[in-house]
């Protein structure tokens, strides 16, 4: 079967924080657990799945603060991507500061997730890509004709070198399941992103230079 993404927006920026599943054995991981874990908790209990790791797309507050309530009950490994270290230490820091209400600290990381590792859903797997630029350390995780991108590629706005080197080099049908808001695709980015359309343009007036 295909592989199930539950996405679920919590805490008060609206993050997209990914229940990811293989529905034949309930094997699962989550991405960007932001805030609200009661909430994420109980999609997992509803769903009797097994969650076998957390991540992060990238490190900051409001894709991480949930992680510490989530670790202490589901007893699955935290992975990082390791150049958002230095991000992740100070993301209690940060929630103070915007939000006021910092929640639980942040645990410590039990592994990371760097180019061309891989993470798995039951026998659905998804490899790591690099894209720095929202964040030094930024991820996507890309398989199975999904693409787990954070704050990468929001509908409608781009990092340019990791969007043109990461992103648009898969299939157009490839779903791009963002940091916030609704999910679309690499083709209608191709076709509708204003910034990706101004960045072709850029590429062949400069040769391919930028």
């Amino acid at each position: 079967m295909s592989v199930l993404i539950d996405a679920i927006p919590v805490g008060p920026l609206a993050t997209n924080c990914y229940l990811v599943g293989d529905p034949d054995t309930r094997q699962a991981f989550i991405v960007d657990p932001g805030a609200e874990p009661e909430t994420i908790l109980s999609r997992v209990s509803d769903g009797g799945w097994t969650i076998d790791y957390i991540t992060i797309t990238h490190a900051h507050f409001d894709h991480v603060m949930a992680v510490g309530p989530l670790v202490r009950e589901l007893k699955a490994p935290f992975l990082v991507p390791p150049k958002d270290l230095p991000v992740l230490e100070r993301a209690h820091e940060s929630a103070s500061a915007w939000i006021g209400d910092p929640g639980d600290p942040i645990p410590p990381h039990d592994g990371t997730l760097k180019e061309g590792d891989t993470i798995a859903a039951g026998s659905h797997t998804f490899t790591v890509a690099e894209t720095p630029g929202h964040s030094p350390g930024g991820i996507c995780l890309i398989g199975d004709g999904h693409a787990f991108v954070g704050d990468t590629i929001f509908e409608g706005s781009t990092l340019m070198r990791s969007i043109r080197e990461k992103i648009l080099v898969l299939d157009d049908g490839v779903v791009l399941h963002t940091g916030h808001g609704p999910a679309t695709t690499v083709g209608e980015e191709r076709r509708t992103n204003p910034f990706i359309l101004q960045m072709d343009e850029l590429t062949e007036l400069h040769g391919g230079g930028i």
